[in-house]
């Protein structure tokens, strides 16, 4: 009986601690909520505009960029992609998908000499292209590999 009355005396007074807190603006948990984010590049159904809007077009290959994806995807609904940045400086990696209805899957950002790599699984609608881009130093890098997506798991 004890051990459930410390129990709520603990959590009530935390939660009363927490909305003192809250209420003196000390903290904020609206700053927790996504600041900005690209709104036109994600809503784009065009690959080109997508790219355009992320701000990839002309984005140079580097060998310091690479994607891990595989050749056959047997299952579209997951499909594996690794993306390593060895760029100095990398402050984001954008993920696309050319031939999916809204081509841009994910925008990852960096800060603070993070290191540029990120592990996605993508929903693939069809055999297609996977393009990465990375930004760093201010200048846009590319790598991209095809990935074939059979239908029902065959392998062929």
């Amino acid at each position: 009986m004890d051990m459930i009355r410390r129990t709520v005396l603990k959590g009530a007074g935390a939660t009363g601690v927490l909305a003192g807190l809250i209420a003196a603006g000390v903290l904020k948990p609206t700053l927790a909520y996504a600041n900005e984010w690209n709104k036109a590049a994600f809503e784009a159904k065009d690959f080109d505009a997508a790219l355009k809007a992320i701000g990839g077009e002309g984005a140079a290959t580097n060998p310091a960029l690479s994607m891990k994806a595989p050749e056959i995807a047997e299952n579209g609904a997951v499909v594996p992609i690794d993306v390593i940045s060895n760029l100095p400086d990398t402050t984001s990696i954008a993920v696309l998908v050319k031939k999916n209805p809204l081509p841009l899957a994910s925008v990852f950002e960096f800060s603070g000499g993070a290191q540029g790599e990120v592990s996605v699984r993508l929903k693939v609608s069809e055999t297609s292209v996977i393009q990465a881009i990375a930004k760093a130093g201010g200048k846009s890098y590319s790598v991209q590999r095809e990935v074939k997506v059979t239908v029902g798991g065959c392998g062929g």
